[in-house]
């Protein structure tokens, strides 16, 4: 597997994916999602979470709690029940796989300016009025393009790469949830970093056993209300803040990034809330990052988050405690860099995806050595 076969420069926003004429391109073998006569095929894998009930299959992989009849699919597309045994038809089979720096996810306090070898299959737990990439979360994997990558193969290519770490990214994890954990299991073996960009929306013993495999969690929480999860979402959101929670009792590095989407997620007093349930949570160390909305998908007669709202937010954040707040997708923003608490001077230094000076040295500011959280090397 040569090295050029996954390094292909940046495709714009429908994103981050590999187009099928791409990955033919690149030499990456390929395939097509056409259902086979039998529901099952090679990248089919039978489920780790579920269990049998007098209506069907129950799946307790995540909250949506589907229960499904013989060849019945769930909400997230890619599991189906096939003889009363739930099965995953995402399992090797990505349809986007890139390399990407660590810091796009974002993170920016685990292993800067690294690059991660980024993989996600099609298929999602939710279904956001704003999703950046609707083209493949709202699909099956036999619906998409798709690349023959089982885990061995993608711990692999990362070494290969030179990647210091593997995320399962783009689509929702959760939702290729053992295709994650061989890979993630297989990684750690060989000393490979897994990070894990997801919604949260998973049940806890689950998440639990994952956090066995993974070392750093970036979570989408969208919002601080029920009422605007089951509208925005399709989902809700006490599951979240446990899996928020249940992240940072395992011991992961742990990420959160909010969406600011204007007459839905741009509540002063809400970012507020929020901002203080962290706090209360012992989350303040955990990097928020504020994240600008453009228009997308089905919210495209929304404006773009204004710079103001973003300000106001990563202040109110701050002011209840928060100590590491940020304000992404605003291009050449010092609002990214991070300052030290107690000195107040600049420790890391970004552009865009770049860390242009790091003055952290074992894990503590340069200037006057406080504690800076985080995996630094």
């Amino acid at each position: 597997m040569k090295r050029r076969t996954f390094i292909l420069s940046g495709l714009a926003t429908a994103a981050c994916l590999l187009c099928r004429d791409e990955m033919l391109l690149a030499g990456i073998d390929i395939f097509h999602g056409m259902a086979p006569a039998d529901p099952l095929w090679k990248w089919s894998r039978e489920a780790y979470h579920y269990k049998l009930t007098p209506r069907g299959i129950e799946c307790t992989n995540c909250p949506n709690q589907c229960t499904l009849r013989r060849m019945e699919t769930s909400k997230c597309r890619n599991r189906i029940n096939v003889r009363d045994k739930l099965y995953s038809i995402a399992y090797g089979n990505p349809c986007a796989v890139h390399i990407d720096p660590i810091e796009k996810k974002p993170f920016f306090h685990f292993l800067p300016s690294t690059t991660a070898f980024s993989i996600a299959t099609a298929g999602c737990n939710f279904a956001c009025l704003n999703c950046q990439n609707w083209e493949i979360s709202q699909k099956s994997p036999k619906e998409t393009s798709n690349a023959d990558l089982m885990p061995a193969a993608v711990v692999e290519a990362c070494q290969q790469n030179k990647c210091e770490s593997i995320a399962y990214t783009y689509s929702e994890p959760t939702v290729f949830y053992e295709y994650v954990y061989d890979t993630a299991r297989l990684a750690r073996e060989k000393g490979i970093k897994n990070i894990y960009k997801s919604n949260g929306y998973i049940n806890e013993q689950p998440l639990r056993m994952l956090c066995k495999v993974i070392d750093a969690a970036n979570v989408d929480l969208k919002g601080f209300s029920e009422a605007t999860y089951l509208k925005l979402n399709a989902g809700k959101l006490a599951p979240v803040l446990r899996s928020l929670q249940v992240l940072k009792e395992e011991g992961v590095w742990l990420e959160i990034t909010n969406l600011v989407i204007p007459s839905w997620t741009d509540d002063l007093k809400t970012i507020r809330d929020m901002s203080k349930w962290l706090v209360a949570n012992k989350m303040e160390d955990c990097p928020l990052h504020f994240s600008r909305f453009s228009p997308l998908y089905k919210l495209i007669q929304l404006p773009a988050t204004p710079l103001l709202t973003l300000q106001q937010a990563r202040e109110a954040a701050l002011d209840a405690g928060m100590k590491y707040v940020y304000v992404g997708n605003l291009p050449g923003s010092e609002l990214e860099n991070t300052n030290c608490p107690k000195c107040l001077k600049t420790v890391v230094e970004r552009k865009g995806f770049r860390v242009t000076q790091n003055h952290i040295k074992g894990g503590k500011c340069m200037y006057c050595g406080e504690k800076i959280p985080g995996v630094w090397t």
